[in-house]
């Protein structure tokens, strides 16, 4: 879930637009995408009835409470109209600088983030808190303008 955070966070702090749009919680391991968490909960608790049963598919380690979502099909040319030249880029950094950690990496990594520092426990996480970032590139001025235009 959190791989969602960097790439709607880092886009944001390129582009000043997120990628998905959803509503970030902060939650104690990390900020949270609310709609998209819902969804995989749906797969989780009720797959026949999900919107992604056949996308994808929960499995849980033994012993751990934790969920590894699994895609059932690799992400496709075709799907790649979906998305916009800078998100596609986005999604191949997050990829890279993400793909070969462990979850206690991302998860310290989401927590060095001014957006989860500056929030508390279950608080809603502002794309504007981003500009507090020293990687973004745009100012919370700005973001807040694009926000009011999207």
């Amino acid at each position: 879930m959190k791989l969602f955070y960097f790439l709607d966070f880092i886009h944001l702090k390129n582009y000043g637009t997120p990628v998905t749009y959803d509503n970030y919680v902060h939650l104690e391991h990390g900020p949270i995408p609310s709609v998209i968490k819902n969804l995989v909960d749906d797969v989780a608790n009720d797959i026949d009835s999900s919107l992604f049963a056949d996308t994808i598919k929960i499995e849980r380690p033994k012993g751990s409470d934790m969920q590894r979502i699994i895609a059932y099909r690799q992400f496709t040319k075709n799907d790649e109209k979906y998305f916009s030249k800078t998100e596609l880029e986005t999604m191949q950094k997050v990829c890279l600088k993400f793909g070969d950690k462990n979850t206690q990496y991302i998860e310290n990594a989401s927590h060095d983030e001014a957006p989860w520092k500056k929030t508390d426990l279950l608080e809603d996480i502002p794309y504007t808190l981003a500009a507090e970032d020293d990687d973004c590139k745009m100012t919370k001025e700005e973001l807040e303008l694009l926000n009011t235009l999207n």
